[in-house]
């Protein structure tokens, strides 16, 4: 069935910690998660209601998402969503969904409960049932035990014929503001059809609502490996894996030649499909030369963290006969813990030789190899 959809984020979120639709969950902000889950569910037409000088901040928050328009809402929720409503394009027949920004976890199945209710109702909206036993102690002390039988706590898109709306808020004539469209239309007397909502479609309302938020969005496991090889030239040190190691012979390299951390780099950025260290880092680009790896991996590590990842661990081989690796492993482990913010028992750094085959066996120059594991959000 088609529909079009008002998203109402004008709201200051003051309660979050302020603007609460616009910070980060996952990677992106509240706002997106809410558009594209009401895109994916099949919204053809979508409003967002904004405050006031807010508008290039929507752009850039929904930036290549396309068939949405903004417009400017007021100071109370009603007054918002009349605006979104009067933005609308769609015909007096059609569905209108109408959604916190604040509830970014929308399920669509949710959706389309709502639409099939649409069909024998004037309303509809997700409720799920009171599960708690509730107490009355408004001065912080117990003072008696309510009844939560026939209790819900609503939720929403909360869903209405165009046309229903419309007339029913023309209608509201309470100065006291409505508590949300559901009421509006059943005190203009329709039926508003409770359907069955979802727990994850919570309301972003305290800062502790965030942990809670990401903790519900779906996840996936992402591998990266990671393969780099330098020369040995002359000089009398070596960097590997961000600590300086003496040594008779230095590797070549346009920046210091860290095959450890280079290797790195490369499985970092593999794990989130984002190009590999010459991407970012070009060798022809002279800005780089001599450049701390510890740089490069930051970025990548960076580069995850903007994806709404989070680095699992870390597992770093690397393969030379000469320098022995071994007495400084543990000062590698904790260089690398230290940039990733890892805990050291995540960071494996261990060495081997060739048994004297192969470039590294002749002693021409070391490899590095790396796997890494990345927790991610799922792709939507």
């Amino acid at each position: 069935m088609r529909f079009s959809d008002i998203i109402v984020a004008a709201g200051s979120g003051s309660r979050a910690g302020g603007d609460k639709q616009w910070r980060d969950l996952g990677g992106q902000p509240v706002l997106r998660h809410s558009f594209e889950a009401l895109r994916a569910a099949g919204a053809e037409e979508i409003v967002v209601v904004l405050a006031p000088g807010a508008e290039a901040r929507a752009r850039e928050t929904l930036a290549g998402l396309e068939g949405w328009r903004g417009v400017v809402g007021g100071s109370t929720r009603a007054a918002s969503v009349r605006a979104g409503l009067a933005a609308l394009a769609c015909p007096p027949g059609q569905p209108v969904l109408i959604h916190d920004a604040a509830r970014p976890l929308l399920p669509k199945a949710v959706v389309q409960r709502l639409l099939e209710a649409l069909e024998t109702h004037d309303g509809a909206l997700p409720a799920l049932p009171v599960a708690d036993s509730l107490r009355r102690g408004p001065a912080g002390t117990m003072e008696g035990v309510a009844d939560r039988e026939g209790l819900w706590r609503a939720q929403t898109p909360q869903a209405f014929k165009r046309s229903v709306i419309e007339l029913a808020y023309a209608a509201w004539a309470d100065e006291q503001p409505p508590a949300d469209e559901a009421e509006v239309v059943q005190r203009h007397g329709g039926r508003v059809a409770l359907v069955a909502g979802d727990p994850r479609l919570m309301k972003l309302t305290y800062p502790e609502d965030f942990a809670m938020a990401e903790a519900l969005l779906p996840r996936q496991i992402r591998i990266g490996s990671g393969y780099d090889v330098h020369r040995w030239g002359p000089g009398g040190s070596v960097w590997l894996c961000g600590i300086e190691v003496p040594h008779d012979q230095t590797l070549i390299g346009h920046s210091d030649a860290d095959a450890g951390l280079h290797a790195l780099t490369d499985a970092l950025l593999g794990a989130i499909a984002d190009g590999d260290i010459g991407d970012h880092f070009p060798p022809t680009d002279p800005k780089w030369k001599g450049a701390s790896s510890d740089r490069f991996l930051v970025h990548a590590a960076e580069r995850v963290k903007a994806r709404g990842g989070r680095i699992v661990n870390v597992d770093v081989t690397l393969i030379c006969e000469r320098p022995k690796v071994k007495s400084h492993r543990d000062a590698m482990r904790q260089r690398i813990a230290d940039l990733l913010g890892l805990p050291l028992d995540a960071v494996s750094v261990k060495a081997t030789t060739t048994e004297g085959l192969g470039f590294t066996g002749r002693g021409e120059g070391l490899a590095a190899q790396a796997v890494v594991t990345v927790d991610l959000p799922a792709s939507t």
